[in-house]
C-alpha cells in the first residue's frame, strides 16, 4: 500500500514537472516571437540576422561605413547610449565598437568633450576595414592611384628578395599562384583570386615581416584595383608578364625580377592615369 501511493505520487509528480517545462517552453517561445525586431541604418530584421553572428563587428562595419561616406559631417556623433537606443543593442555592444574605431584612428574620446570623428588624414589606412570602407563609398580612381603607388615602392623589391632568399616551399607557393593564372584563363579558377594569390605569394617569398603584413592590405585593395583594370582593357591581366616574375625569381635573379614586377604596376598606373584624365579635364 505505502510503495502504491509512493509510485502514483512520483508519477504525478513528473507530470506536473513536465507540464511546467512545457508550459516554460511557451512562454520563451511567445517572447521571442514577441521581441522587437533590431533596427541598423535604414533596414529592419527580427533579432540579430541582420548583423550576422558577431553584434559587435556588424556594430562597426555599420557605424565605419556611415562615418567613410560622411554621414556624419553636418552632425555630432551620438553618444553610447543614442547608438545603443538607434540601433537596439546593448551599450556594452557599443562600447566596444566605439573603442575599436578609436583604434582605426577613425574617432577619438575625451573627458568632457565627447567622441568625435577624426579627420581623414588620422585614419589609419593600412586597416583593411577603413580600407574596403573606403573603396566602396564613391568610387575614386585617386585612391587606386595612390595605392598603386605604394605598390611600386613594396612590390619590386618583395620580388627582388623573393629571387635572393625564398625557400623552396614559398618559390612552389608563388609558382602555384601562377599556376591557378593560368587556369583562370581557361575557366578553371577565378581570375582575380588568382592574380591576388600570386601576388601575396611573392610578398611571403620575400622572407620580410614588413613586406609579409602588407599581404591584407594588397589582397583588399588588389580587389578594387584589378576589377577596375580589367574593365578598362577588356581582359584579365597578362600571364605573360607575372610569368616573368616568376621566372627571375626562379633563376635566383633580384634585378629581373625587380623590373618585372615594376613592369606590371607601371602598366595599371598608366591604365588609371588613361581613365583619370578625361574627368581631369572634365573638371577644369
Amino acid at each position: 500500500m505505502v510503495l502504491y501511493f509512493y509510485m502514483i505520487n512520483r508519477t504525478g509528480s513528473g507530470k506536473r514537472t513536465k507540464t511546467r517545462a512545457a508550459r516554460s517552453t511557451q512562454v520563451r517561445a511567445r517572447a521571442a516571437t514577441s521581441r522587437p525586431p533590431l533596427s541598423f541604418g535604414h533596414d529592419t530584421v527580427a533579432g540579430t540576422a541582420h548583423l550576422g553572428r558577431n553584434l559587435t563587428y556588424g556594430m562597426l562595419d555599420s557605424l565605419g561605413r556611415a562615418i567613410v561616406i560622411g554621414n556624419y559631417n553636418a552632425r555630432s556623433f551620438p553618444t553610447e547610449a543614442e547608438l545603443a537606443k538607434q540601433h537596439g543593442v546593448s551599450r556594452s555592444v557599443t562600447r566596444e565598437a566605439v573603442k575599436m574605431l578609436t583604434a582605426k584612428g577613425l574617432l577619438t574620446a575625451r573627458p568632457r568633450q565627447g567622441t568625435t570623428i577624426q579627420p581623414s588624414t588620422s585614419w589609419n589606412l593600412f586597416d583593411t576595414d577603413v580600407l574596403r570602407w573606403l573603396l566602396e563609398r564613391k568610387f575614386s580612381v585617386d585612391l587606386l592611384h595612390r595605392f598603386n603607388q605604394l605598390r611600386v615602392a613594396i612590390e619590386p623589391e618583395a620580388a627582388a628578395l623573393a629571387a635572393s632568399f625564398a625557400d623552396q616551399p614559398q618559390r612552389d607557393e608563388i609558382d602555384a599562384g601562377l599556376a591557378r593564372m593560368r587556369a583562370a584563363e581557361e575557366g578553371q579558377d577565378n581570375t582575380l583570386d588568382a592574380d591576388i594569390a600570386f601576388h601575396v605569394a611573392v610578398l611571403r617569398g620575400s622572407g620580410n615581416p614588413f613586406f609579409v603584413q602588407f599581404r591584407d592590405v594588397v589582397s583588399t585593395a588588389l580587389r578594387s584595383s584589378i576589377q577596375f583594370t580589367n574593365r578598362i582593357k577588356g581582359r584579365t591581366a597578362s600571364v605573360e608578364d607575372h610569368a616573368a616574375v616568376r621566372d627571375a625569381i626562379m633563376r635566383r635573379n633580384p634585378e629581373a625580377a625587380r623590373v618585372a614586377m615594376k613592369k606590371i604596376i607601371a602598366d595599371v598606373l598608366d591604365l588609371i592615369e588613361a581613365a583619370d584624365a578625361p574627368q581631369k579635364k572634365t573638371a577644369r
